[in-house]
């Protein structure tokens, strides 16, 4: 693993070789995070999508980056878990999430690869549980991914993912 780092911004607008999107489980486009991806990758995301889905939760699939710009080549598109109070399995389903997201990124030779917090929107999960799964995860997947940028679309998700990022490592 080579870097990780934080940024407060729009991932649609990372210049990294993939970018994830918190997806439902259709592919198809939906809120916050995803909404922004498709809105910048164009229609044809949509059905690329549709072409691959179902996804299950704690799963990643890749489409095309379609409108994106350059250098962006890939959306990887990962469902993350719904919270039900934490006792249901969900830091696991999280954990998978960025787990497959990073093997998906080495089947693409991805070099560089931006992150939103996923699950921490409509989905619930509490920002510094989800930014500590995260962070810890991202570090203990053996990948070649060279740089990670975790990107906050607000103010909380920053300090949660920031908080993580400088907890020292077990």
């Amino acid at each position: 693993m080579g870097t990780i780092e934080v940024v407060l911004g729009d991932i649609t607008t990372e210049n990294v070789d993939a970018i994830v999107t918190a997806a439902n489980e259709s592919l198809m486009g939906g809120g916050g995070v995803d909404r922004a991806v498709h809105s910048a990758a164009g229609p044809q995301l949509a059905e690329a999508g549709a072409a691959i889905a179902p996804c299950e939760p704690g799963d990643a699939m890749a489409t095309p980056a379609f409108n994106l710009d350059p250098p962006v080549k890939h959306v990887i598109h990962t469902v993350g878990p719904v919270w039900d109070g934490g006792a249901h399995g969900e830091a696991e389903t999280l954990s998978s999430c960025y787990r497959r997201c990073l093997e998906v990124a080495d089947e693409l030779n991805v070099r560089t690869i931006a992150f939103p917090a996923v699950a921490t929107g409509i989905y619930g999960f509490p920002h510094r549980q989800a930014a500590q799964v995260a962070v810890e995860t991202i570090r203990a997947t053996r990948t070649d991914v060279e740089h990670v940028r975790l990107v906050a679309f607000d103010q909380e998700n920053y300090d949660a993912l920031a908080a993580a990022l400088a907890a020292p490592v077990d």
